[in-house]
């Protein structure tokens, strides 16, 4: 049965490429494939360049801030290094929640919605819940919503009632789902639904290479190690920019890329300057998808040596991960929350401990140095994505969530 279905989200690709929310378009766009009717209520933001419809999906950008310099609720601007909440988030917070329940509770109304889902329970999960509480609601958990919940005492008491008045909640990773459970989530009403990946815009690309190598001065015979994300504690740049230093000896050198901007930003670069590999660090600021797609795929080694930081914050499931292995490049990881369920060290890819800089180095030279185990390796990623992690499957299990949720509101089972 189609449905018409409210997404309440702080965080959607405000341009075509953009790097903020990169998961949230192609849910929105894969549930609306699939013959429901999608209406995005999300902050406004001035970068926002989206028209009133695209693809199925309808958007309903509200307003909240006073000045323009309130603008930092949603996009990853609420958060200091995603461990602390900003000033200014504390103070525009309470409107920025006001105008969405408002907005939510309008555009349900207005169009007849069957179902409402939040992204985040803090504050999309709570936001929908107390906006239309007559209708079915899903809860999709992503990561920084649960630490929040964990970490901040009302907020807790705020995602605990939204879990348990959700007909369903999904996590992107078993460790967001257990942790969900404890915050009270139903484990009846609680799935671990993965991200999906475009396997067009993340493949093998020999024009895309050349062309990127060149771009960025690396020459024949130089090994390209490229990073992507924000740069904040939880992705664990540091670690690579110290594993740096340990490959001196590997043939004409290796440079290292990394694109993403963060609050982190000046102590990586002070970081590679004390180490002295400065020359061998580019830091590539904000790349749209595309970009990172071609960076990817230029490159020898794609590195997301991902941590739980000393708050005990960690990502659910990092997109660049699924996004590195249908690169087809051989990827080095950790087994950082989500990751460690989705890869298979030695087959789809090399996992190293948490934080240890040497050896991510030595995954790093046994991947340079091996081309047969290299090739293996990115082939079996990239034929792993393709047959788990289609959106179209996704959409799938989003659709099975709305009739779970319906079912709870008719049943309470």
């Amino acid at each position: 049965m189609p449905h018409i279905v409210v997404m309440l989200t702080t965080s959607y690709p405000r341009f075509p490429g953009d790097s903020v929310g990169t998961f949230m378009e192609p849910i929105a766009k894969s549930v609306a494939a699939r013959g429901h009717e999608v209406h995005v209520v999300a902050p406004w933001h001035p970068l926002i360049t989206r028209g009133r419809e695209e693809d199925g999906v309808w958007f309903h950008f509200y307003k909240y801030a006073p000045i323009p310099a309130l603008n930092v609720f949603g996009y990853a601007a609420a958060m200091r290094a995603d461990v602390s909440v900003r000033g200014a988030a504390y103070v525009v917070a309470p409107l920025a929640l006001a105008a969405g329940w408002r907005a939510a509770r309008s555009v349900a109304r207005r169009h007849r919605a069957t179902v409402m889902h939040g992204h985040w329970v803090i504050p999309g999960g709570v936001t929908a819940a107390a906006a239309a509480p007559e209708l079915p609601l899903v809860i999709s958990l992503h990561g920084s919503d649960v630490y929040v919940a964990e970490t901040f005492p009302p907020a807790r008491v705020a995602a605990r009632r939204a879990l348990r008045r959700a007909g369903f909640v999904t996590a992107c990773s078993d460790d967001l789902a257990r942790r969900a459970e404890a915050l009270g989530a139903d484990r009846t009403r609680l799935e671990t639904v993965p991200y999906g990946v475009d396997t067009t815009r993340f493949c093998p690309d020999p024009a895309a290479r050349a062309a990127r190598r060149r771009a960025l001065g690396v020459g024949d015979g130089v090994a390209l190690v490229v990073m992507a994300g924000r740069l904040v504690r939880k992705k664990g740049f540091e670690y690579a920019i110290d594993a740096l230093t340990r490959l001196p000896d590997v043939g004409a050198g290796v440079v290292l890329a990394s694109a993403g901007a963060g609050s982190l930003d000046q102590e990586l670069r002070e970081r590679a300057r004390a180490a002295g590999v400065e020359e061998r660090v580019r830091f590539l600021g904000d790349r749209t998808q595309d970009q990172v797609g071609e960076h990817f795929a230029a490159a020898d080694v794609i590195l997301v040596p991902s941590v739980r930081d000393d708050s005990g914050n960690v990502d659910g499931l990092p997109n660049v991960v699924l996004e590195a292995l249908a690169s087809g490049t051989p990827l080095v990881t950790t087994a950082a929350g989500g990751i460690g369920a989705v890869v298979e060290d030695g087959r789809t890819a090399l996992v190293v401990p948490e934080r240890d800089s040497m050896a991510l180095a030595s995954a790093i030279r046994r991947i340079l140095s091996d081309r047969t185990t290299s090739e293996r390796i990115g082939s079996a990623a990239r034929a792993l994505v393709e047959a788990r992690f289609g959106w179209g499957r996704v959409a799938e299990r989003f659709e099975a969530a709305y009739t779970r949720a319906l079912a709870f509101k008719s049943t309470g089972r």
